[in-house]
């Protein structure tokens, strides 16, 4: 096994020794696996509470979740900014966190669409605070040519609790007789706990400190040993001198120019072009839903198959990304989202047409949430890595938003899954286009790993 509690892994040896996840990885996905549990408990009832029981339109629907996908968007670059600036991002994602958990709370006494969108917006606005300096203190716990690995186990610790939520939710409304609003207090007790292991065990790392730091002692090193071939005039050194280590150990400015780089315009460009084209996954989940005329109860189990085929997947694509490339990988998740749309929405149905359906969506997500930060942190300046992810976020969660509203659009005047099939030309489209874009990514990641490993 590869996991240990350790937080200075060890380098691969050519005898096959793999590197160590560090311990801060393995408590921040505990951490997500809580604040996961109470998330997609809500997620796996929230679709059908919203049409069943406070009784949305389609385009209503669309809407809050547009809200759900996108709002997020507004803060993620700041979160992303004032973790690069304060060189704090453990405290930064914990703000985030905190918002979300009261959030939760505030489901208990919400009805209507302006409570609910208000409810939602908070909780959104949270996620996008915390996502990005998450996902930085990751990449600065781990060596760079195995991020992909320990994305791949945070992630798989986050699917973990993915799947537990939903068979929660799915207890809950069984025993209780569709108690919707037990299922929210569940959430709110599960998010508190995820909330405190960020709080009392998860180190405040500062990533931008310990660089410099780093290439202060490496730029001395390399003083001493220069100096060392030359004679000496003295044999003490004199003590009234400064000590250039200390002083270059302080960060410097940073600024949201250090951004401004072509490989980033590549991904933005790219990303944002398919993340308009990405069906959310409640409209697939409500379209399994009215196929196949499932109950309420056994509806929140749906996001157990995805979120078991997240868990199962997590690692060994993470994996694959460190060996083949992460932007190969990205396009290979958007490939998978077609033949879930096609699954989905397609002239069969039955049973394993929805099991592919989950999988296809589980093999979408492993393939573009952890890759995604991988890549945006890795081609820019590492002073501003985690606004470099909060950005490629930011447009994926904008083009998420879009997307919701024109699906929630083509669903009141269509049908839900001939909405579904008509992104399926476009995609077909699409991918290619970005592929071309993202060509050079991995060349220019793998360049700058190695200026800054």
């Amino acid at each position: 096994m590869y996991l240990t509690l350790r937080d200075r892994p060890l380098r691969e040896r050519r005898s096959g020794i793999r590197e160590r996840v560090a311990a801060t990885v393995i408590l921040l996905g505990i951490v997500s696996m809580f604040t996961d549990m109470a998330t997609e408990s809500v997620n796996a009832i929230l679709p059908k509470y919203l049409i069943a029981v406070i009784g949305l339109s389609p385009q209503a629907f669309g809407f809050v979740n547009g809200l759900y996908s996108g709002i997020s968007a507004i803060i993620r670059i700041l979160g992303g900014w004032i973790s690069d600036r304060t060189d704090h991002p453990k405290w930064v994602a914990f703000i985030g966190y905190a918002a979300s958990a009261l959030a939760r709370v505030g489901l208990l006494f919400a009805s209507g669409l302006t409570a609910i969108s208000t409810i939602i917006t908070a909780d959104r606005l949270g996620k996008g605070l915390r996502t990005a300096p998450r996902d930085a203190l990751i990449a600065a716990a781990s060596p760079p040519q195995s991020l992909g690995r320990a994305y791949g186990v945070h992630r798989s610790l986050d699917s973990v609790g993915a799947a537990i939520g939903p068979l929660i939710a799915f207890w809950i409304l069984t025993v209780a007789e569709n108690d919707f609003h037990s299922v929210f207090v569940a959430s709110s007790a599960l998010s508190v706990v995820g909330l405190a292991v960020l709080l009392l065990i998860v180190p405040d790392l500062r990533p931008r400190r310990t660089r410099a730091a780093n290439d202060s002692v490496t730029a001395g090193t390399a003083k001493t040993s220069a100096g060392a071939a030359k004679p000496r005039k003295a044999d003490h050194p004199d003590r009234s001198a400064p000590e250039p280590a200390v002083s270059a150990g302080k960060p410097g400015k940073v600024t949201l120019t250090h951004l401004a780089n072509p490989d980033m315009g590549r991904l933005l460009l790219a990303a944002g072009l398919l993340g308009v084209l990405t069906v959310g996954d409640a409209f697939l989940y409500l379209q399994l839903q009215l196929r196949d005329n499932l109950a309420n109860n056994y509806y929140a189990l749906l996001m157990v198959g995805m979120n078991a085929a997240y868990l199962c997947l997590a690692i060994p694509l993470g994996r694959l990304a460190d060996r083949i490339g992460r932007a190969r990988i990205f396009i290979g998740g958007h490939i998978a989202l077609l033949g879930c749309y096609l699954c989905a929405a397609g002239p069969f149905a039955g049973p394993a047409m929805s099991i592919g359906t989950l999988i296809l969506l589980g093999t979408y997500y492993v393939a573009t949430d952890g890759t995604l930060a991988a890549l945006s942190g890795r081609i820019v300046d590492p002073d501003v890595r985690t606004s470099g992810i909060a950005t490629a976020q930011t447009f994926m969660a904008i083009a998420g938003f879009a997307s919701s509203l024109i699906v929630g659009i083509l669903w009141a005047q269509l049908g839900l899954s001939t909405a579904i099939l008509w992104y399926c030309p476009v995609l077909v489209v699409a991918i290619p286009a970005a592929a071309i874009i993202l060509l050079k990514l991995d060349r220019s990641s793998g360049a700058r790993v190695g200026a800054t490993a």
